[in-house]
């Protein structure tokens, strides 16, 4: 009789182990499938807001550039549509 008490609690434990594991892993499988299925959470991000930074022109530079245009223009390079389309694309920069 003990011995049929121990082979019955053998099974006993054995049969409650593997349930255990199959249960861990039907969970584990479970909470991976949710999270293929999940969309993918967007990075916390502050919203707040940035002070864009401008920085003063660089009048020499664009005193530069209308000195060469005008020289390009004095030398017969370019018609005078050309260098006001040039003169305006400089000013408005």
């Amino acid at each position: 009789m003990p011995r049929l008490l121990r082979m019955a609690a053998r099974t006993a434990v054995v049969a409650g182990t593997a349930t255990a594991v199959s249960g861990r892993v039907q969970r584990r499988q479970a909470r991976k499938y949710q999270e293929e299925q999940a969309p993918e959470p967007e990075p916390y991000q502050q919203q707040q807001a940035v002070p864009e930074q401008r920085s003063a022109p660089d009048t020499s530079d664009k005193l530069e550039q209308l000195k060469s245009l005008g020289e390009l223009k004095t030398q017969g390079v370019l018609t005078e549509a050309e260098f006001a389309a040039e003169k305006a694309k400089i000013l408005a920069s």
